[in-house]
This record gives C-alpha cells, sequence and structure tokens, in this order.
C-alpha cells in the first residue's frame, strides 16, 4: 500500500485533464481503506472510480483514493431472479459482458457506459430506456468518517434521474464497496427506445436476445458518441431537463421543433442536445461541433463537451457555463451539469 505525492492524475479520468493530486493511493480491500485514512486523517479525500464522470479544473489539494475492490458473485436466487454482487472497482462493461455470458437479463440496454461499479448508484447511469434503480438490490458503502460499512436498499439510496443521495444529502461521505443487482432469469426485453428498433432492424435479428440488444445499443453508442480513449469526454455533460407539460406547450409555441418526451408524471422531459444545438458563441451558430483551442463540443452530439488533447479543466468548464448562459437566454431553461467538477 503505497501512497505517492503529486501524483498525475491523467490517466485516471476520461477527459484526460492533467491534474495532480497532493496525495495518492489506492486500495482493494477494506482493511487497506481504513488504514490510509487513519494516517491521513487531516485530508481531505476524494474516491475514485474509473474518473468517468468528473472534470478536474484544478489540483486536488487532498488524497485521491482509487477504489479497487473486485470480485464478482452470486449471492442468492429465486425462481425469477438472480442476484449478483460485485465489487465497487470492477468495469461496469465488463460487468455487463458477464451478464449477457450467463444469460442474466436487465443490464443490455447500458452497454459500453464507461467507468466502474461504484459510480453507477451514484449516478444513477441510464440509457435507452433502462435505469440503474430498475436492476437495483443494494448496495455496502463505507462511511469515511465513522470508519464503518453501512448497508443501503432501493428506497435508502433516494434515486432520481442521474441522482442519489450520494450526490448531495451523502456527498463525499461514503465509499462505495459493493453494489448487489437483481437480475431476471427470463429475459425482460426493453426496446421502447426507438434508436434500438431501428438498429436492430439494421442487424437483420430474427430472434430477439439481450446479446441483440447489447449489440445494437453499443452500435449506437459507438456512431454517436466519441471513445474517451481517443478524445477525452464524459459522455453526457448535462442533464435532461423536466419542464412541465404547460410550460411545454408555451415552448411548442415559440419553436415549433422543440423536442420533448412525455414523463409518467405529466412532465416533459427535454432534449438538451437540441436546445443547445440552438444556441452558438453568436447568432446563427450553433454549440454542437465548436472548438476553442482543444476544448469543444462534439461534431457529433452536443451534449458531450471534449478535450482534443491539451485543454485544460477550466477552459472545458468555462465553456460549459457558456453554453448554460445561451441556453437560459434563449429559452429561459437551466441546464444541470451531469459531471461532477472538482
Amino acid at each position: 500500500m503505497q501512497v505517492h505525492q503529486n501524483y498525475p492524475l491523467k490517466k485516471y479520468n476520461t477527459f484526460g485533464i492533467n491534474a495532480y493530486s497532493k496525495y495518492f493511493s489506492a486500495f482493494a480491500t477494506i482493511e487497506d481503506l481504513k488504514l490510509i485514512l487513519e494516517e491521513y486523517a487531516e485530508q481531505s479525500t476524494l474516491i475514485l472510480g474509473g474518473g468517468s464522470n468528473l472534470l478536474f479544473t484544478k489540483n486536488y489539494a487532498g488524497i485521491v483514493l482509487k477504489n479497487n475492490l473486485l470480485g464478482i458473485d452470486i449471492v442468492d436466487e429465486d425462481d425469477n431472479y438472480i442476484y449478483v454482487k460485485a465489487g465497487a472497482g470492477e468495469n461496469w462493461h465488463q460487468f455487463v459482458l458477464y451478464c449477457l455470458q450467463n444469460n442474466f437479463s436487465g443490464v443490455e440496454n447500458l452497454s459500453l457506459i464507461p467507468g466502474n461499479i461504484g459510480a453507477c448508484p451514484m449516478q444513477n447511469i441510464g440509457a435507452y430506456g433502462v435505469e440503474l434503480k430498475d436492476v437495483f438490490h443494494s448496495l455496502d458503502a463505507f462511511h469515511l468518517g465513522e470508519r464503518k460499512v453501512v448497508s443501503f436498499d432501493l428506497n435508502d439510496c433516494g434515486f432520481g434521474y442521474r441522482d442519489s443521495v450520494f450526490k448531495k444529502k451523502y456527498k463525499d461521505q461514503f465509499a462505495i464497496t459493493s453494489v448487489t443487482f437483481r437480475l431476471n432469469k427470463i429475459p425482460q426485453f426493453n426496446i421502447s427506445y426507438g434508436a434500438i428498433k431501428e438498429e436492430l432492424d439494421k442487424m437483420k435479428v430474427e430472434e430477439l436476445t439481450i446479446q441483440a440488444i447489447s449489440q445494437a445499443v453499443i452500435n449506437i453508442r459507438s456512431s454517436k458518441l466519441p471513445d474517451p480513449t481517443v478524445i477525452g469526454n464524459a459522455g453526457s455533460f448535462f442533464k435532461n431537463p423536466e419542464i412541465s407539460n404547460a410550460n411545454f406547450q408555451i415552448l411548442l409555441s415559440k419553436f415549433k421543433n422543440a423536442v420533448g418526451y412525455k414523463l409518467e408524471n405529466g412532465n416533459v422531459k427535454l432534449a438538451a442536445a437540441w436546445l443547445i444545438e440552438q444556441c452558438g458563441p453568436e447568432k446563427g451558430t450553433t454549440w454542437k461541433g465548436f472548438r476553442r483551442g482543444d476544448a469543444g463540443c462534439h461534431e457529433k452530439q452536443a451534449l458531450v463537451l471534449v478535450n482534443y488533447g491539451n485543454a485544460l479543466g477550466s477552459q472545458i468548464y468555462n465553456l460549459s457555463k457558456e453554453i448554460k448562459k445561451s441556453v437560459k437566454e434563449k429559452f429561459d431553461i437551466e441546464l444541470e451539469s451531469e459531471v461532477n467538477i472538482i
């Protein structure tokens, strides 16, 4: 268990930002985590997973701890479900592949999402009609202050749209150590998201399987989203805003091409990408494909801010603020960052 000083974090965040931490270490057991926390109790602590949902705008003046807790185990089953426990340091997509190989249904729509298991409940990750909460059973998390493991069930986590108690109420208080998933033994297909149906047709799939759905999602994501190993990014930078149906009708009266999706609660979720595309740094321009130095807005997906090489985190953050301001001025709608800003 080695602790480094003035440690480069570039390879530990998918934006590829060249920030440094005052101290850096990794833990593969809870005992290791306890020991480090006791020794560096006076330091602020950042628990790092896959680094796929954060933006470093400056160096970190504390200790960064890389979560390397591994292991995937079947812990229970009944007639309908199988319960699989995964260590927080496991790669999310590799876990999805494990489920596909064993015909465990539920996470196929979440294929190719970057990051590790520990981050997925923090964000309540979601894509193509499925959210983590739909397959979540429970998790264990280590309280950094009280130095003990606490268990959380579905209700305890307060899952919302890309949200949970770990982002607000318990922000920076816990290190998630493992997550237990409730997966279907008998496949429950979810192809309600239009693009999946189109891609399955394109693939000429005759018999629907979770493997086919996964491949369709992988194809769609690969065609739209930049690979973070090629172009630094953290996926969607902004959340899709939710407004009342009455306000959506007002929006439609002014912008008849506005894109929104009716929710079960009667509200409408707007497509943030559409809002961003309608705005730009100057009148008559669009943010989509915009680039200033090495900071930019991806040419195929306006929701994704990118680092083309050597952008500073502060440059990407400042660009995000400009985008938010322009959307607010044009539509009177506040965009909220999905990415955690450090």
